[in-house]
C-alpha cells in the first residue's frame, strides 16, 4: 500500500496554506488526482521563479529538488521548460506559490541571492 496523500489534496493544502498567509497560489496543470506528481514553481511578485519537483533519493525516501531557476535575461526559457515538463507526464501537478519564501511551504530553505 503506498502511504503517499492523493495529489489533489496535497495541493490543495498548500494552496490553502499559502492563501492564510497572504500570498497567492493558483494550479496551472491538473494531474491524477490521487498519485500524480508536484512540481512546484515558488516565486515572490512573479520575479525569481523556481521549479521543484519531488525525486526518488538513494535511500529510498522522495526529495524536493530545484530543477530550474529562472533566468532574469530570458524569462521565456523558464516557462517554456515547464510547459514541456507538463507535455511530457499527464499525471504532473503544477502549482505556482507567489509568497515570500515560497519554499517553506513544501520543508525547504529559499535559496539565497
Amino acid at each position: 500500500m503506498d502511504d503517499r496523500i492523493p495529489a489533489k489534496l496535497e495541493v490543495s493544502g498548500l494552496i490553502r496554506s499559502v492563501q492564510a498567509e497572504g500570498g497567492f497560489a493558483t494550479v496551472l496543470s491538473k494531474g491524477d488526482e490521487q498519485a500524480g506528481t508536484l512540481m512546484i514553481i515558488c516565486g515572490e511578485n512573479g520575479t525569481k521563479m523556481r521549479a521543484y519537483e519531488r525525486m526518488p533519493q538513494l535511500d529510498g525516501t522522495r526529495g524536493w529538488m530545484m530543477l530550474r531557476e529562472e533566468d532574469t535575461e530570458s524569462p521565456r526559457e523558464f516557462s517554456d521548460y515547464c510547459e514541456r515538463r507538463g507535455q511530457q507526464d499527464a499525471d504532473l501537478w503544477i502549482v505556482e506559490l507567489d509568497i515570500a519564501n515560497a519554499e517553506r511551504f513544501i520543508g525547504l530553505t529559499p535559496p539565497t541571492d
